[in-house]
């Protein structure tokens, strides 16, 4: 079976409720029926509830863009996989580069989320991707090792089916620079070996990989028209509905 593509709305912190909505009712029409690739919005956590309900009986699925390891607990200012369970989220990313960037945190910290979204069946889109002294010390394939293995460790064969990957080169986010599509190809091959040699062959076959760093309509259908790129994880773009909506149909 080939890997179904992805394609991901990661809004980032903008958009007001009244702006969420609109987006909706704006986009909904333009996908209406699209069931070649599954599509999924991450807005910010007070958006949630108000996307997940407009968009209920859709073809379009809703997840966090980050959630904390723990079940509950004092843990000011986060939220839970239970908590977005809840409001009926069914996804989340994990260990998006702003995340690592901004607020410290580590592969250590990104195995512990995952481990919690697979417990409670929440489909992690987990993040890794180098810097740009990284990429241009030539250390692209030992940072994306080092950041799959601290992911999955302890993450069983079984487990890790539902796991879903974003290669996110830093350099190309928010920056307009963007990975040629052999480079991203590149790239996701690694990602590929490593995760057969750390879950198995079969698993890194069927595991969906997907692009994240300045997508756009203009460069979508090179990129993920790639073997090894399996959707794309969109920022800029994706604020947009008529923009979005031309990435799900690239």
């Amino acid at each position: 079976m080939p890997r179904k593509a992805l394609i991901a709305a990661n809004w980032k912190m903008f958009k007001m409720p009244t702006e969420a909505k609109a987006f909706v009712e704006a986009f909904l029409p333009l996908v209406a029926g699209h069931d070649r690739d599954e599509i999924a919005l991450f807005p910010s956590p007070v958006l949630l509830p108000g996307v997940i309900e407009a968009l209920k009986g859709s073809n379009v699925a809703v997840g966090a863009q980050n959630i904390h390891f723990a079940e509950e607990g004092a843990y000011t200012g986060e939220t839970s996989a239970l908590q977005l369970k809840a409001v009926g989220g069914t996804h989340t990313l994990i260990g998006h580069s702003e995340r690592r960037q901004y607020f410290g945190e580590t592969d250590e910290i990104v195995n512990k989320k995952l481990h919690t979204a697979l417990k409670h069946g929440i489909v992690p889109v987990v993040c890794v991707g180098e810097v740009l002294e990284e990429r241009e010390a030539g250390k692209t394939a030992d940072v994306l090792k080092t950041q799959l293995a601290g992911a999955f460790a302890g993450i069983t064969t079984e487990a890790a089916a539902p796991v879903v990957i974003a290669y996110e080169p830093v350099w190309a986010i928010g920056t307009g620079k963007t990975a040629t599509p052999e480079m991203a190809a590149e790239a996701h091959a690694m990602i590929r070996a490593e995760v057969g040699t750390l879950l198995g062959a079969e698993i890194a076959a069927n595991m969906r990989i997907l692009y994240g760093g300045s997508v756009k309509p203009e460069n979508a259908t090179a990129l993920i028209g790639q073997e090894e790129i399996d959707g794309a994880l969109v920022g800029g773009a994706s604020l947009k509905a008529d923009s979005f909506a031309a990435i799900v149909k690239y």
